[in-house]
């Protein structure tokens, strides 16, 4: 696969776009060097660590994730049990580094989750945590929360259990090698083991009618010499299959606390009839149509999206996966629970170094689980959380899009007049003329363009009908004001 990125010679756009990018940060007033105090206040607390009793080293757990992370939360064992499979998953014990009510907790709540800028990541703790003691390292001894499943024969859930274990990893394996792995018939047995379990989780998931949304990712990846480039990145299957091992684990979190009457889920509502009668009309348009006969996760689950019609219908359906939202709770247990794309109640527990919510439901599972008390600093933190993750998660999301229209234009800046191949993944609609977005100025209609190479998103001028392939011309690239102008040829 061949990448577009800067020219190395075109120093003045090089510089532009590390200014754009580091003024983004200024003009979101994200996150910036962690306080001195709530970084002594986290090496504190590595040095006073003490591991826990229950000892699980012996367990051969692996790590799976992008090549690049270092900040590990999950590490999986799996094996045959009788007719059916133990799963057991460790999470980093980020709870026993944070102090209530101290300088790290403070700035923790303050950001929420960690931010991957395309200049640097802004990480929810300090590096001595994230990176260090409590990361999930290969040859490290880590205290962790390890969740242990018996399932049956088909990977239904039998038991459940979690308590702080002592723990390590034996290796930190990436996606691409492990699917490479897998597929050259090298794989260790827990891998094997892993696509096994994980297609009957894929199997349960289209019983209960749940969804996914698996589309090629545009992912903006910084270039030794400083520069940058946008990979459009399909999700691999062993990707799936470790998910669903997480999805797993967020569901037993959820039936714990619903059953304990405590704690805090992620919810989102179905799809209503508006939002899915308009996904229908766009299948027919495209022409692979929905007639509702199977569910729509079931529908989404059958589409390729290297084909252009299909991957417009993909684009068309994040209608449908739209309100999510957290739903905090303390005695009451609410009516609506649900996170409807999974089909089941469920709760975020398997990131706790990189998202803020999971600490508090990993000590509250803990507990219910063990017959103790949920400590009090918990449950006090229950009725905030949702709003700082609600406003976390929409800092990151505007984060990533103006990041991404940024390097987006300043990969076009030495293409202006050239001519492009390009998909139409959402048909022309009137312009509204106010110039707020990449080409949204002017009269006339427009849609939305896709180009496979440089892997750009972005407005074209003209009449254009979704999963079409089309002729562009690129009009004008701005880094400044993050706008890109296509206009249609043929």
């Amino acid at each position: 696969m061949s990448h577009h990125r800067l020219a190395p010679n075109v120093h003045d756009h090089k510089n532009a776009l590390e200014e754009a990018l580091g003024l983004l940060r200024t003009e979101l007033e994200l996150p910036g060097t962690y306080p001195a105090d709530a970084v002594e206040d986290a090496r504190a607390a590595v040095a006073a660590l003490k591991l826990p009793s229950y000892d699980l080293t012996a367990v051969e757990f692996v790590t799976i994730d992008p090549a690049s992370s270092t900040d590990l939360d999950q590490a999986v064992f799996i094996e045959v049990d009788g007719d059916g499979y133990r799963v057991m998953y460790a999470i980093a014990d980020v709870p026993a580094f944070v102090a209530p009510g101290g300088p790290l907790d403070a700035e923790t709540r303050r950001r929420g989750q960690t931010f991957y800028a395309p200049d640097g990541r802004i990480p929810l703790h300090p590096e001595v945590i994230s990176e260090g003691a409590g990361s999930l390292l290969p040859g490290q001894e880590c205290s962790a929360f390890v969740w242990d499943f018996t399932l049956d024969g088909d990977a239904s859930v039998l038991t459940v259990g979690v308590r702080r274990a002592r723990v390590r990893s034996r290796d930190k394996l990436s996606y691409k090698g492990a699917q490479a792995d897998l597929d050259a018939g090298t794989a260790s047995p827990v891998l094997h083991l892993l696509r096994e379990v994980g297609l009957k989780r894929v199997a349960l998931e289209r019983a209960r009618e749940g969804a996914s949304l698996n589309m090629p990712e545009q992912e903006i990846v910084q270039m030794p010499d400083g520069g940058y480039r946008i990979d459009a990145v399909p999700q691999l299957p062993v990707e799936d299959w470790n998910a669903q091992i997480s999805l797993m684990t967020g569901m037993a979190a959820a039936q714990l606390m619903l059953e304990g009457k405590v704690g805090i889920l992620r919810t989102m509502p179905a799809p209503d009839e508006r939002s899915l009668k308009h996904f229908r009309l766009q299948t027919e348009v495209l022409g692979r149509p929905w007639d509702g006969e199977v569910s729509y996760g079931e529908y989404l689950r059958s589409l390729d999206p290297t084909d252009p019609r299909q991957l417009a219908i993909m684009h068309s359906a994040g209608m449908l996966f739209r309100g999510a939202s957290y739903t905090a709770f303390d005695g009451t247990v609410p009516e609506d629970g649900i996170q409807s794309a999974i089909g089941a109640a469920y709760a975020h527990t398997t990131a706790p170094l990189r998202r803020l919510v999971d600490r508090f439901v990993l000590v509250i599972c803990e507990a219910l689980c063990n017959g103790g008390d949920v400590p009090g600093w918990a449950r006090e933190a229950l009725p905030l959380l949702p709003g700082i993750m609600a406003g976390s998660d929409q800092l990151a999301s505007r984060m990533e899009r103006l990041a991404l229209d940024t390097v987006q234009a300043a990969l076009l800046l030495n293409h202006i007049g050239q001519e492009f191949d390009a998909i139409v993944i959402s048909g022309s609609r009137p312009q509204n003329g106010n110039g707020n977005g990449n080409g949204k100025n002017g009269n006339g209609s427009s849609g939305i363009i896709q180009i496979a190479e440089p892997a750009v998103t972005a407005r074209c001028a003209g009449e254009l009908e979704s999963g079409t392939k089309v002729r562009v011309r690129l009009v004008s690239s701005d880094i400044t004001t993050r706008q890109i102008h296509f206009e249609l040829i043929s």
